[in-house]
């Protein structure tokens, strides 16, 4: 098992020294899958969600990016980054769900994995927050990783690890 990077030698928390590392491309993918219920999805219409609390998704994309933009306000051993681009994505993923998807980029010393999965986070919390005076049966399922390049090595959860 590896040494988790975030601890010292004494097993207290610190912030990992990426001084020395060469700043690449960098790029993460995260997805989260959130349960609406057919209830909530009836109002879908023309790819969005309106509320009396205004458009859904579009407010749930903006809420995403933020997110994923004070990632390291939130996780304290997260390095403050410069982000290149973060896009979110809504989909309709069947009658009852949809998939957020959420790739940000950077060209940095350090991986921008925990900026996607706050984005992605962020944005079905936004969702559930409009959507709850609908109805509270609303489930957010799954956040994961499914792809990062750049820094040591590559992950792509359809291929496995790789590189």
């Amino acid at each position: 098992m590896n040494k988790l990077s975030h601890l010292d030698s004494q097993n207290r928390p610190k912030m990992v020294n990426v001084g020395e590392k060469s700043p690449t491309r960098r790029v993460a993918k995260a997805q989260a899958e959130m349960f609406l219920g057919s209830e909530i999805m009836k109002e879908f219409s023309g790819g969005e969600i309106r509320t009396k609390k205004g458009a859904v998704f579009h407010t749930a994309i903006i809420a995403g990016i933020q997110g994923a933009k004070k990632t390291s306000d939130l996780i304290p051993l997260c390095h403050p980054l410069a982000l290149n681009s973060i896009d979110i994505d809504i989909q309709e993923k069947d009658d009852t769900n949809v998939l957020i998807t959420c790739t940000v980029e950077t060209e940095g010393k350090t991986g921008v994995e925990m900026e996607a999965l706050s984005g992605a986070t962020v944005a079905a919390l936004t969702i559930y927050d409009m959507c709850k005076a609908i109805s509270h049966g609303m489930i957010i399922k799954e956040v994961k990783l499914v792809k990062k390049t750049g820094g040591k090595s590559d992950f792509d959860q359809f291929a496995g690890e790789s590189r």
